[in-house]
This record gives C-alpha cells, structure tokens and sequence, in this order.
C-alpha cells in the first residue's frame, strides 16, 4: 500500500510542476485534464502526507518514551502515543477505500428516467413523488436539474419523466437509484380507505459526451410532430416535438418539452447518447455481476430497491437492510442517510474482493 501510496503522491507533485509550465498553460484541453487528473488525486495525496506525518510523530513519541521520565511526563506521552495510534488506524481505513478502484462515470452529469408500472394512476402519481424527491435532493446538493421530457396523466401524475442532474459528483450519488421502487399507501382514486401497492420504475444514466457516443448522422432518423400534453390534447400547433431514432440499435428518444425544434433535438440527442451508453454499461455490469455478489445489487433495472410504505411513515432499502421512519423527510429530499450507506456498502463489496 505504502509504495502505491508514494507513486501517487510523486504522480501529484509531477502535475503540480506540469501546471506551472507555460506550454501546458496556454493549452486549454491539456490544462483541463492535468488539473482534473490533480484534482482526483488530491484527497488520496493529503491523507497520505498526514499518514506520513503521524508516523513520524509516533515513532519520535514512542523513542522518547524509552527514556527516563517522570511520571507526570509519561502519561503525557502515553496519551499522544494512543492519539496518534487511532489517528493511524483511521487515515489507513481511509487511505484503503481512497485505494480502490473509481467509477470513471462518478464524477459525471447523470440523466434520469422514471416510469410509474404497476398500480396505473396511482403508479404515476408515485412516479412524481419519486420526481420531486429527486430533485429536492439535487437543490440540497446544490445541483442543477432540467426537465428533458414529461408525459402525464390527467391527474397530475407522470407517465414518463426524463431529467438531467448537473453536479459535480451526481453519478457517484444517484448511481444505486436504478430499480424498481414500491409505494405502500391509500391511493387518492381509492374510495374504500385500503392500502394498495404499486410501483414506479428509476433508471439512472450518467451523461455521456460526443465523443464518447459518436452518432453519425446516417445512423439516425428524425422526426418531428405536434407536441401534446396529459389526456392527449394539443399544446402546440408546430412541429416542434422531435423523436430521434438510432436505426443500428433500435433505440428512440424522444422530446416535447422545449418550444424549439432544434432544442428538442438536442434534448433527445442527450437522452440518446446517455441510453446508448448505458446500454453498453448494463452489459458491462451484467458479466461482472456473474463474478460476484453485491449488497447494493447487480443493477438490474428490475430489481425492488425500496419500499416507501405512508401507514407507518417507513422507508425501507431492501439491499441493505436500512429502515427509516422519516417518510416525510426523504420524499423531501432529505435521502443523503440512504444514499452514504448505499455508498459505505459498494466501498465493503471492493475491499472484500480486494483481500
């Protein structure tokens, strides 16, 4: 650990010399990647000149308690030596999870898409809750998140949502989102008072650029119609919903919310990209899921995730056991408990594998 520990730091005071030249200055892209580079390395680079200097404090704390002294003097000495010993044992837990591989979409933009299933109304009605929890959360993060696509019902629900989240580290968060969350409660159509249950689907994609996602123009086929709202009536007598349709996948996307036609466009570029990608990421992650089993789950966008049941105010993530009796609160936004837990248990995945 230790010689991996000094490559990075010796790869961190290399960059902060290549930052100063003035050929890497002046250009741009360069720039941009060695500071990004830098800036990833960063935290690991101060935890492990902090562990370096806690080492060298104890090692001079535990020679000056080989020699005479009185006793006042050593249980000064005592007491710095079982400091800096638990100061140890934390930077080396920390260092080992800073060790361990990244996500090279976590620090990334994220695209997400929710689908109320089964329950119907009730479904969609849940599928805006999980909206607005969504994007609570993004204003408490301090994230920014832009409307790409909506279809509703008469009743105010969604059918289909599709939103971007713009922040910096909002994959690495939103990531254990994907999956099937289930909704206990009496719904506002049910006249008889029982609780029934239903279902609303996440799926959550990091945003991808063109140049990870090349599409050709020939690979696509565009549309354009009248955009129309809940219940099917127009909202707008031109053409300025686009469908974009990748013809050598078979995947569509599709964008009404803009009133331009070109904006539209790009909209459903964006989502397009993002659903390529994450089709090829969902591969990825399906051979990798047959080596091993995780407690956040294999990311099978099937999978029930969590149960949000209204009678008892209960929130419960079925990967991790995590029950909490906040309803209110994390319908709120307030979700950064599930979402660090979530986290926690990834990180105790990868450093089992690791041992």
């Amino acid at each position: 650990m230790l010689d991996r520990l000094q490559s990075l730091a010796d790869r961190y005071e290399k960059l902060s010399e290549l930052l100063c030249d003035p050929d890497v200055a002046s250009d741009t892209s360069k720039l941009r990647d060695l500071s990004k580079e830098q800036s990833d390395l960063q935290e690991a680079y101060e935890a492990y000149t902090e562990y370096k200097s806690v080492l060298e404090q104890l090692d001079a704390a535990k020679a000056m308690q080989a020699e005479k002294l009185d006793d006042e003097m050593k249980e000064m000495v005592k007491m710095e030596i079982d400091e800096l010993t638990e100061r140890r044992t934390e930077l080396e837990e920390k260092i080992k999870i800073l060790l361990l591989p990244k996500d090279p979409n976590d620090d990334k933009n994220v695209i997400v898409e929710i689908r109320g299933a089964a329950g119907g109304d009730e479904a969609a009605l849940f599928a805006a809750d999980l909206y607005r929890m969504y994007t609570r959360y993004a204003d408490l993060q301090g994230w920014k998140t832009e409307l790409l696509e909506a279809n509703m019902n008469d009743l105010g629900g969604f059918k289909e949502v599709i939103f971007s989240i713009n922040g910096k580290g909002a994959y690495s968060k939103m990531k254990f989102e994907s999956g099937a969350h289930r909704v206990q409660r009496i719904p506002a159509t049910e006249s008889g008072g029982r609780i029934h249950t239903s279902t609303s689907t996440v799926a959550v994609m990091p945003e991808v650029e063109d140049v990870e996602i090349e599409i050709h123009d020939k690979d696509i086929r565009v549309d354009t119609f009248c955009s129309s709202g809940a219940g099917g009536q127009s909202v707008n007598t031109t053409k300025s919903a686009v469908r974009v349709t990748h013809i050598p996948t078979g995947i569509v996307a599709t964008c009404q919310d803009g009133k331009s036609q070109n904006s539209n466009k790009e909209k459903a570029l964006q989502v397009l990209r993002a659903r390529i990608f994450d089709v090829k990421l969902q591969e990825e992650q399906a051979k990798y899921a047959g080596e091993r089993k995780s407690k956040v789950g294999t990311g099978d966008r099937s999978e029930r995730i969590r149960t949000y049941n209204f009678p008892q105010s209960r929130v419960t993530d079925h990967r991790i056991g995590l029950t909490l009796h906040r309803l209110d609160a994390v319908l709120n936004g307030e979700m950064e408990e599930i979402l660090s837990t979530l986290t926690i248990a990834s990180q105790a995945d990868l450093m089992d594998e690791r041992e």
